[in-house]
């Protein structure tokens, strides 16, 4: 990996280089993905099934495009015992921590008859995005789906692109099973975006899309965004790792490349104030990429986007942490925890040298589904908020309303909005007769 000195120039070169990766730069493809979002708003199932045998060369009609139960009992027969006891052992985590997230309605009042308010209601429908074909990733089904379970949500389906035969990896199957998921599609792409968004006779209308996809799914998503919520447009993965010199270099070169393998455009990065452990994390890279398959994807993500930053003081490693703003922050220095409390933007950090970031993709409960690309600066982690919504709740008494009323006219009246000062007017002109 190269090495650099920290400076101004070399954190906005980076900066500028991570940037590019936003799936808001990729604005060459928006116009197809429009293209597909409106054939299946008019046509429906027609475009969406026309699709799916065209981008997915599967046979999937208006019979076969839900998953059956029996598919799912299939599924189970194919997943091993080992596999399955993690997967609910991980359900178990992400559960538990969520639901120390859950909301509550509240409502406080006073002496006067005024009575103040939030009622938190989870949303009616939700749709879950995860990636398909001949790839599995049960831990994003379990990600996305869980919170949404803890918050209450009435129904949750989930569209997942079908392998050639038709069919879905039966470990996705399997988790979305342990999850709870309600209905399962055989649908991937921009197209089933459009389906969740907008609704077909097969496939109902969600109120929020989440989960992760291509350019295409990233797009998508961002242009029904509106017409349904949505969990955020996520980028590539990322991984910074803060260290200083007691950090273990071996520990740290794996950690980058636990990134680096995710595709040509992860981006992985080393700030640290040592120059001797730069130099040994770049020799133990160099060692693992040769011994670990991926490789071609590693050293193609690692030449473009991959950084090893060499700061004067611990002071200036955090200030270019804080800008970078990375959707994985491991830190491994002598203090780790008094080094996280200077940390004001990062997706998830990990503190200490046994706490590396696939801990918090698979297993240890807080949400994998992270802000991006600096977006860390005023984005949160995916959580039970973000399958809520709130309604205020305001009532006031009539002792209440005669003693506010002529305040509220007068404000109505600076704005010129009569009708509004009428309403309350015919009110106190009634209670004093």
């Amino acid at each position: 990996m190269r090495i650099e000195r920290l400076t101004n120039e070399s954190k906005t070169n980076i900066l500028e280089s991570l940037l590019q990766r936003s799936p808001t730069q990729y604005g060459a493809y928006e116009a197809d993905v429009k293209k597909i979002l409106e054939r299946v708003q008019s046509e429906g199932d027609e475009a969406l099934i026309d699709y799916t045998r065209q981008f997915d060369c599967a046979n999937i009609d208006i019979h076969n495009i839900e998953v059956t139960q029996e598919e799912i009992t299939q599924a189970y027969d194919q997943v091993s015992a080992e596999l399955l006891a993690i997967i609910r052992k991980a359900i178990h985590n992400i559960t538990s921590y969520h639901n120390k997230q859950k909301q509550n309605s509240w409502f406080e009042s006073d002496e006067r008859g005024v009575i103040l308010g939030v009622k938190v209601t989870a949303l009616d429908r939700v749709g879950v995005y995860v990636p398909g074909g001949k790839a599995a990733y049960p831990s994003s089904v379990l990600m996305n789906i869980l919170p949404a379970k803890v918050a209450g949500v009435r129904e949750l389906i989930m569209v997942t692109p079908p392998g050639k035969d038709g069919s879905v990896n039966p470990t996705t199957l399997v988790a979305a099973s342990e999850a709870g998921i309600d209905r399962i599609y055989k649908v991937g792409g921009a197209q089933a975006i459009a389906a969740m968004a907008y609704g077909t006779k097969s496939i109902k209308k969600v109120d929020k899309i989440v989960g992760p996809g291509n350019i295409y799914v990233a797009l998508a998503k961002k242009q029904v965004f509106g017409h349904v919520n949505i969990d955020s447009i996520a980028g590539p993965s990322e991984v910074l790792v803060l260290a200083d010199e007691t950090a273990n270099p071996k520990y740290v070169a794996a950690d980058l490349l636990s990134q680096a393998e995710h595709d040509e455009l992860a981006s992985s990065v080393l700030i640290t104030t040592s120059m001797e452990l730069a130099e040994q994390v770049s020799k133990w890279v160099e060692h693992f990429v040769q011994v670990l398959p991926r490789s071609d994807i590693m050293k193609s993500s690692l030449q473009r986007y991959g950084f090893i930053l060499v700061a004067d003081t611990m002071e200036e490693a955090i200030e270019a942490t804080n800008e970078i703003a990375s959707e994985h922050l491991e830190i491994l220095t002598k203090n780790p925890w008094e080094t996280m409390t200077k940390i004001r933007h990062a997706g998830a950090i990990f503190l200490g040298e046994y706490s590396s970031e696939p801990l918090g993709d698979y297993y240890a409960g807080p949400n994998h589904v992270l802000p991006t690309n600096g977006t860390a600066k005023f984005f949160s982690p995916l959580s039970v908020d973000d399958f809520i919504k709130k309604s205020s709740i305001i009532s006031y008494s009539k002792e209440a309303l005669l003693e506010v009323g002529e305040d509220v006219v007068t404000y109505a009246e600076a704005e010129q909005l009569t009708a509004h000062a009428n309403s309350i007017r015919v009110r106190l002109e009634a209670m004093n007769g």
